[in-house]
């Protein structure tokens, strides 16, 4: 199914806390000199115009990025301050939010001569808008399905590996798919950090990928979520955005618990963040 565009979605409340994740565990792997092969299985196309059509059409960057952009100002949490002075740098003014970088963006930032990152997106629209970013020369951009070019790609040649899995989940097979794939990798690659991120749907299928990851064997799989509102009522579909990050950097739940304090009082009303290890080492 091709029909998925990020667009619709750009700098909602699960781009906040799946990005805030990748920042926060991209700094913690760049305090080493070694090598990092990054691959974002699904990519998108890599930075979203607040004012498109589509992006228009459901605001959801109302109960994101924005409220934290308005308060950059009064903010205390230095890993928030540092994350949106980040989001500055793809204004075009520096002053007024108008475009929100995905997560090309966000993966690209930082990246050293050593370093490799593989930008896979499948829908044609959308791998033709990330064609014509403006990205570093070490990162190359694969039109294909993305979870069979990891299953490709490893092991790979540098002593590090970060993966970003991040899929629209509108086929429940995709569950089931990305647990395999991850699990696959992980086979190949064992020390690989993985990043998961899953949406939280009334249906509860996004147990489907829990499960099969808790009865992997796999161990060291660190879970968060932030809840924007309870499930049911008269608001239908995602309730609650879900990060799995399996080989965890040491200080990352301590890091994350700080700086979505202060992201859930300001996206108020019954946002919350919770983690867990949903498989401890």
């Amino acid at each position: 199914m091709l029909s998925y565009q990020h667009a619709y979605h750009a700098g909602n409340f699960a781009d906040v806390h799946k990005h805030l994740t990748l920042y926060t565990v991209k700094d913690y792997l760049l305090r080493k000199k070694s090598a990092i092969t990054y691959i974002d299985t699904h990519a998108g196309r890599g930075l979203y115009p607040l004012a498109s059509k589509e992006t228009l059409k459901l605001q959801e960057h109302r109960e994101g990025i924005e409220p934290l952009w308005k308060a950059r100002k009064t903010l205390s949490n230095p890993l928030l301050c540092e994350w949106l002075s980040q989001v500055t740098l793809v204004q075009p003014d520096g002053i007024s939010l108008s475009c929100y970088p995905g997560s090309p963006w966000w993966l690209s930032q930082g990246l050293r001569s050593q370093d490799a990152l593989r930008l896979c997106e499948l829908h044609p629209g959308e791998h033709a808008e990330l064609f014509e970013q403006a990205l570093p020369p070490e990162a190359v951009r694969v039109h294909g399905d993305g979870l069979k070019e990891l299953e490709a790609r490893v092991p790979v040649a540098t002593p590090r590996l970060c993966v970003l899995i991040d899929p629209s989940f509108e086929r429940k097979t995709e569950y089931q798919e990305v647990a395999d794939s991850a699990l696959y990798a992980l086979a190949k690659v064992r020390h690989a950090v993985l990043m998961i991120w899953y949406p939280l749907l009334p249906s509860g299928a996004h147990h489907t990928l829990l499960d099969a990851l808790s009865a992997s064997g796999v161990r060291k799989i660190w879970q968060s979520e932030l809840q924007l509102r309870e499930p049911g009522g008269e608001r239908h579909g995602m309730y609650a955005s879900g990060m799995l990050v399996v080989n965890p950097p040491w200080g990352l739940d301590e890091r994350m618990r700080g700086v979505m304090k202060e992201v859930t009082t300001l996206l108020g009303g019954e946002s919350r963040f919770s983690t867990r290890w949903l498989v401890e080492e």
